[in-house]
């Protein structure tokens, strides 16, 4: 087989999770990229832990922004999707990854980085579980840490005197971990450590030397094996019974069941079996990598360093199986150092059988893991270099894209008058109106290139979006239209990415009760979706001006989802900022248009492209009112207002922010992050409505219970003058 060229993508190459091995991948991508290859990888969440710092991170020497990889960037930087989702199965007659709420992923090549789980004991004592949603009650395992974490820290908060903290684990994670907490948690909270044996793959010299450590920090060592838990209560073999009020399970360790479940050959535990080139003994289209692997022939203990060492292996062997050469042998070591942190600013060196410990060890060890961590730290969300931009700034996605309200409006303004018996409503508001029996037809279009990695949740977003413009004139969607622009890639390849996109879209319609009857689609330079909605009002419509002095202006969902994609591109704004407003643009507006209409509303629009300012300066001026805001009860996502303080913006910013001209700022400037909040653009945005004061209550309780948690009454209509107070 020749090597790939460069050209259009013609090979799927699946990375499931953003373990230690697949983070060396994507780094190596980012500085030779695959020709011809598209790169997808499938991560639990958008940033991946080092476990060899967690215990610094409970101890407080380290931030949670030290021991996280951002993967977004690092993906960027490699050329790789990024699809924030969970495995659940694994076809492989068909070579799809099964995802939970989301369609399978095809695949040419797979690799599976995803780690592994404590094997803890639940409440029945009969059988051992992987469950990684373990209750407080049953006690949490360590992993996956991004699970754990949330337990750690509500727990650190709500320690009290005479509470007891159990750890069960006799290996290096249990005893780090307890060593650790022991430093974070007030002197008043008793540890205890339930191992059956202390670091048993060490010397004996060092599992004394690590009871000692244990000894002199107060922690009580159960020499049992833990084989019960539950209603705080943990059973051991030996007959006793240890009380807690927080449990912690860092035993050995299982696959996901999906693993277990597949058709690929595993050991007993559900681990995959690989050969010397990290290849799976059944099928040889999967790899694997790290804790999730069993290297036959080489038996080793988990460890994050044989991950670690693995990932340069790896990559070459990926590139290889691509390309049709022959595969590198990878052999593990059967010694290595372990440095171990007992929490005071000291840490333990084992190497062959040797324990020595002081500040020393932890200054290594700190700069080890630091310097490994520096790696993957992508500065200003550089892209690949075949992924870089001809121009600055960078060409943002979503409502973004969209051309700006100046010259979108002289253009409209040089067609033709609008004619035809049947016009009722046409362009200005947001949707146009046509004569109809039995009712008003209400019709729309929108559309725009992807603003995620994942093709089907930019499906279900563009629907949304699209829907919006019908919801706002308070119509009633009956129909969807789309037209689907896909690269050029491999056949099967575009296949699949047009059933992503539409099944994202189609679902999303679906629950809105909305079929999608028919469309286009066509070959582009880069994903699009172009939705037309069709509509009926079963009651009075709600356009722009029916504004009144006195009522109130509700917004539906916080702002600030285009400053954080363009910070997102630029790598100005973490990822862990980003779900948020995925989230929210993944939220249909049909219930808020429900409870506006059960409180009389008299007017409504959506926040889309031109930003609150400039949508709520059309609803003014066709009501021919004013309006007065306050500033500080504008609903912002998390990170949005830090996104701008750092510099980011949407390339439709300036543009919208002249719509600020006919605003007068009291005790705030047009510079400050909540101005410039009013004219971000917004994709999918919530709606704004005007409310008679006597609804407002009861308005904002229906939106709470329709989830519409960030809901808020924002101003007043005025008789005349626009004026933004802080």
């Amino acid at each position: 087989m020749r090597p790939l060229e460069a050209g259009p993508p013609v090979r799927d190459l699946v990375l499931v999770g953003g373990g230690h091995s697949h983070v060396q991948v994507l780094r190596s991508l980012g500085m030779a990229p695959l020709p011809a290859a598209r790169v997808t990888l499938l991560a639990r969440e958008a940033h991946t832990p080092y476990s060899g710092m967690l215990p610094g991170l409970v101890a407080g020497r380290y931030q949670w922004a030290d021991i996280h990889i951002d993967l977004a960037p690092l993906c960027r930087f490699a050329g790789a999707r990024l699809i924030v989702g969970e495995a659940t199965g694994l076809d492989l007659q068909r070579n799809a990854l099964e995802c939970a709420a989301r369609p399978p992923i095809r695949f040419d090549l797979l690799s599976i980085n995803c780690g592994a789980a404590p094997e803890a004991l639940g409440a029945d004592a009969t059988r051992r579980t992987s469950d990684t949603e373990a209750s407080a009650a049953a006690g949490v395992p360590i992993k996956p840490i991004g699970r754990f974490l949330p337990h750690w820290e509500h727990a650190l908060r709500s320690a009290r005197p005479g509470a007891k903290f159990v750890f069960v684990g006799g290996g290096a994670g249990g005893v780090e971990l307890a060593l650790a907490a022991r430093r974070a948690l007030p002197r008043g909270v008793r540890i205890e450590l339930v191992a059956a044996q202390l670091l048993p793959d060490q010397s004996a010299w060092a599992q004394r030397r690590i009871a000692k450590e244990l000894a002199k920090a107060g922690i009580a060592l159960h020499q049992a094996t833990a084989v019960a838990s539950g209603d705080g209560l943990l059973s051991l073999d030996d007959g006793a019974t240890l009380e807690f009020d927080q449990l912690f399970w860092a035993t050995g360790v299982v696959a996901p069941p999906w693993i277990a479940s597949s058709a690929l050959a595993t050991d007993a535990r559900g681990f995959v079996k690989v050969d010397a080139a990290l290849r799976s003994i059944s099928h040889p289209q999967v790899f694997a990598a790290g804790d999730i692997a069993d290297l036959q022939g080489q038996a080793r203990p988990k460890s994050g360093v044989i991950a670690v060492r693995a990932g340069p292996v790896l990559d070459a062997n990926l590139r290889r199986a691509l390309d049709g050469q022959p595969l590198r042998r990878f052999r593990a070591q059967k010694r290595f150092l372990s440095l171990i942190g007992v929490g005071d600013g000291r840490a333990l060196a084992f190497w062959f059988g040797l324990a020595l410990g002081g500040r020393w060890a932890w200054r290594w060890k700190d700069w080890i893991d630091r310097r490994f961590m520096a790696k993957f730290q992508v500065r200003g969300g550089a892209p690949a270099p075949r992924m870089q931009e001809d121009f600055d700034p960078m060409r943002c996605g979503g409502c973004g894209a969209k051309l700006a309200a100046d010259p979108l409006r002289r253009a409209l303004a040089r067609l033709p008058a609008q004619q035809g018996a049947n016009l009722l409503q046409g362009i200005g508001d947001d949707a146009a109106v046509l004569r109809s029996e039995p009712g008003p037809l209400v019709l729309s279009v929108d559309g725009f290139r992807s603003l995620v990695d994942d093709p089907y949740l930019f499906g279900r977003i563009a629907a949304h979006h699209a829907l919006n413009d019908i919801y706002a004139m308070g119509a009633r969607p009956t129909s969807a239209l789309a037209l689907a622009t896909v690269p050029l890639m491999a056949e099967a390849m575009m296949e699949d990415e047009l059933y992503q996109l539409l099944k994202g879209a189609a679902d999303a319609l679906n629950a809105d009760g909305v079929p999608l009857v028919g469309g286009h689609s066509s070959e582009g330079a880069e994903l699009s979706l172009g939705i037309a909605a069709t509509g009926t009002a079963d009651g009075p419509l709600l356009t722009k001006g029916g504004c009144r002095p006195g009522d109130r202006l509700l917004l539906t969902k916080p702002l600030g989802s285009g400053v954080l994609l363009a910070a997102h591109m630029r790598g100005l704004a973490p990822s862990r900022a980003l779900p948020a407003a995925l989230a929210c643009m993944d939220q249909s507006n049909r219930a808020a248009l429900q409870a506006f209409r059960a409180c009389n509303a008299r007017a409504a629009t959506d926040v889309t492209g031109f930003g609150l300012a400039g949508h709520l300066g059309e609803m003014l001026q066709a009501s021919g009112v004013g309006a007065r805001l306050w500033l500080h009860r504008l609903p912002a996502l998390p990170g949005a207002l830090e996104s701008f303080r750092r510099g980011a913006a949407s390339v439709l910013q300036a543009g919208n922010e002249r719509a600020l001209a006919d605003w007068e700022l009291r005790g705030c400037a047009a510079t400050d992050p909540q101005v410039r909040l009013l004219a971000d653009p917004q994709t999918s945005g919530g709606l704004l409505g005007c409310v008679p004061e006597s609804e407002v209550a009861g308005c904002r309780q229906a939106l709470l219970d329709a989830g519409y948690a960030a809901s808020a009454e924002i101003g007043v209509i005025a008789e005349e003058g626009r004026r933004l107070s802080a």
